[in-house]
Order: structure tokens, then sequence, then C-alpha cells
């Protein structure tokens, strides 16, 4: 692997680490956050998923800042809303003042959950493109791990604890904010948004220096060419609705798998299963390394297996855990640390299949003209229902209990192993060209040349 190209991913996949802490760092400040404010069960939905909410929105217009400004410049606005809402999160003296700075950090982590695998995969060689893509959920792995480390030592400490907790995160924000400074701007849209041919010429042959750079450009141009005499396609024309139900469905299974429910509410669940407060909080520290080392495991196996097999293996994994979790809560019977063992396999399952491979494939699958607002729209599929997930989570396990709350995630990835098995298409060592053609409704594509 080029060296270059991969430094430059390693710099942009950075935001990935900001998103994962941001995401998973209310988990251990959430109860002393009720406390401060007296919040009812509603309020405190609200403030653990309002910066969820600023997700969704995030990712609902992040191509238009990534076509608009370019990759480079979105990602470092995206930095200056992650160093902003830490800071302001740890400062605030009100409730609504700390909801407006977690909502900030929220825009921050959609947008980016669109504009960094999006400049990934246009920077990233075929042959390497799913390992390099992936290093932005190693990232954000890596985030939640330190995130969760992070609330453990710091927990305790104080009663403003939780203060320190969220503010910590300034500083990795301003590593990413002067890291992308030094990144190049992704060729694919210097030539589609701006036609600077030479300036993408040069950078395809700097990331990939054994390749045909003249060939690459020819195959982009050639793609982004439109029947003049009618007007462009949008995103929601006939001719995209095969990518869009692949990457819908795919960030609709990737949320109904109950994923940022257990990361937001780790220590909440493990206390039901009757553990102290600082075995929960420990506990959960042990789900964010589960996750990282696994997420480590796939990054190696995603461009040679291919992305299709890791969903295959992980979705049968899902069923498994998630049902030995409903079964451990209907019954009563959680012999100690079985719930915690059993959900730190269906990390390890997740983060091998659905966490490693989401943004690779969202990325990948929609044809350079729309990639921004395809993975716009994957990413908001995505935010969306986390966000709702998140509210919904402290109701919907007090009402209906453990057993049948895991079980209806379970329930969700038995259809989840349906769509891979019947619908996903393999996408390894295929340029991005070639899988746009490939993707694109062909007799929708014909009626529209009609």
């Amino acid at each position: 692997m080029n060296k270059k190209v991969f430094l430059w991913s390693i710099v942009v996949a950075l935001g990935g680490f900001l998103f994962g802490f941001d995401t998973a760092v209310i988990s251990g400040a959430e109860r002393a956050i009720q406390d401060v404010w007296d919040l009812d069960v509603f309020e405190h939905g609200l403030t653990v998923s309002i910066a969820l909410f600023g997700t969704v929105i995030g990712a609902l217009f992040g191509g238009i800042p990534s076509d608009a400004l370019g990759r480079k410049k979105t990602l470092f606005w995206i930095g200056v809303f992650y160093f902003v809402s830490a800071v302001g999160s740890a400062l605030a003296t009100g409730w609504w003042a700390f909801l407006f700075f977690r909502f900030l950090g929220g825009l921050g982590v959609g947008a980016s959950s669109v504009t960094a695998p999006l400049y990934i995969s246009e920077i990233a060689p075929a042959k390497s493109r799913g390992r390099l893509v992936a290093l932005f959920q190693f990232n954000v792995v890596f985030g939640i791990l330190v995130a969760f480390l992070s609330n453990y030592l710091i927990g305790g400490t104080g009663p403003n604890d939780w203060r320190w907790m969220l503010g910590v995160e300034a500083f990795p924000a301003i590593g990413f904010l002067l890291g992308v400074l030094f990144v190049p701007e992704s060729p694919r849209w210097l030539i589609l948004k701006r036609n600077r041919v030479e300036e993408a010429r040069n950078i395809l042959q700097t990331a990939n220096p054994g390749a045909d750079a003249g060939q690459t450009v020819r195959e982009i141009i050639s793609s982004s060419k439109k029947d003049v005499t009618k007007p462009a396609a949008s995103l929601f024309s006939g001719r995209y609705s095969k990518p869009i139900t692949l990457a819908v469905l795919f960030a609709f299974f990737n949320q109904l798998s109950g994923i940022n429910a257990i990361i937001y509410y780790a220590p909440r669940i493990f206390e039901m299963t009757g553990l102290g407060t600082s075995s929960a909080l420990l506990s959960s520290a042990g789900v964010g390394l589960v996750n990282f080392l696994f997420t480590l495991l796939a990054l190696n196996f995603i461009d040679r297996f291919g992305r299709r097999t890791l969903m295959l293996i992980g979705s049968f994994g899902l069923i498994i855990t998630l049902g030995l979790v409903s079964f451990a809560f209907f019954t009563g019977n959680f012999g100690g640390y079985a719930v915690p063992i059993y959900l730190f396999v269906y990390i390890a399952f997740f983060a091998f299949s659905q966490g490693a491979v989401i943004w690779v494939f969202i990325s990948e699958i929609f044809p350079n003209e729309v990639r921004a607002s395809g993975q716009a729209l994957g990413s908001f599929t995505h935010w969306l229902l986390a966000a709702i997930i998140a509210f919904a989570f402290p109701y919907i396990a007090e009402t209906l209990g453990g057993g049948w709350t895991f079980l209806i995630f379970c329930l969700m990835m038995v259809l989840q192993l349906l769509f891979v098995w019947r619908m996903m298409p393999e996408t390894k060592e295929t340029s991005l060209e070639q899988i746009g053609r490939a993707v694109v409704d062909e007799e929708a594509l014909q009626k529209e040349r009609m």
C-alpha cells in the first residue's frame, strides 16, 4: 500500500475517531447530567439523543458542502464543529446550552460520516479501497474505546467529572484540524466539479504509482458525460433506484441490530443484570476493546474475502448472540457475567461485519455524479434510526423488558441475513466507475434515454 495515500487516509479517518468518541462519551456522563439538571425521563432521553438528531441533519446535508466546497474544506469545518462542541459541552451552565453544543457535535458526526468515507473511497486504489475506507470505522471504534476508558478513569474524580469526560475531546479535534491542512483534495471532485484535470492526475499518480493515472482520468470523465439534450438525472430518478435501495436497507439493518442502543446505554444494560456501577463501567470499556480488536481483524479480510462474505458471517453471529441475550432476560438467569460475555461476542460479530463494511459499501455503490448525495442519503438513514432508537430505548426496555427488546433486534438480523443473501452485490477489487455502471438500473436507464 502506498505510504502517502495511507497517511492521507489515516488523517481523514481521524474524523472517525472524533465521531466514535463523541458518540460514546455520553454513556459515562448521562446519569450525572440527569442529576445536575433534575431531568425527567423525556428530558433525559432527549439529552442523550440530541447529538444524534444533529447527526441526522449533518448527514442529510453533508453532501452539499462536500460538493460545493470540496471534501477537504468540509473536513476542516467538521473539525471546528467538534472542537467547539467539546469545549461548549464541558463548560455549559444550563441544560439548553448543553443541548445546543451536543447538537453541534452531532452535526460534525453526521457530516463526517458522509465526507470522510467519501474522500477516502475517491482517493484510494481499488485493490486496497476496502481497508482504507474501513480505517474510518476502525477509528470510530478506537474513539469509542478511548471514550469508555476515559470515562472509567475520570469517573469518580469529583462532582464535575462529567465535564472533563466531555471536554477532553477538544485535544484530538485540534490534531484533526491541523492534519487536514496537509491532505490533497479528492481527484474525482477536482475533475467533476472544478475541471482541474491535471491537478487530479498528479494526485492519482501519487496515490497509485503503479497504475495508469491517465486511464483513470479518462474513466472518470467518461462516467460524467451526459446527454446534453436531457436534464441531469437526480439521485431520486429511477436510474439510481438500485443503489438507493441497497444503501437504505444496509443502513436500516445496521441500526436495527441495536448497536447504538448498546453503546449508549451499556452501563445501564449491565446494571440491569445485577452488576455494580464500577463493574458496569469496566464492562463497557470491554465492549469498546472487543469492538476495536475485531474491527482491526476485519481490516485484514475485507479486501481478501469481500464485503458480502463478512456480512454473511456477521449476520449468523448476531442472530445467535442477540437470541442468547434475549433468553437470559426472559429467564432471569444472568449467571454473573453471562450477558456481558454474550454482548462481547455480539460486538465481535458486529465489528467484523456491519461495522467494518457499512461505510465502505455505501461509499462504493453510487455512481460518481451522485456519490456525495447518495452517501448523504445512506448516512441520513443510518443516523435517523440511531436517533430514534437511542431516544426510545429507555422507554422500550422499561416497558417491554430486556427479553422482548433484544428479541426484536434478533428478528431484524434474520431479515438482514435474507437481504445479504438475496440482494447485496460484491464490490471488492472493482473500480468505482465499474461499480457505478453495474448498479445503475439498466431498465430505468433505457427508459430515460427514450
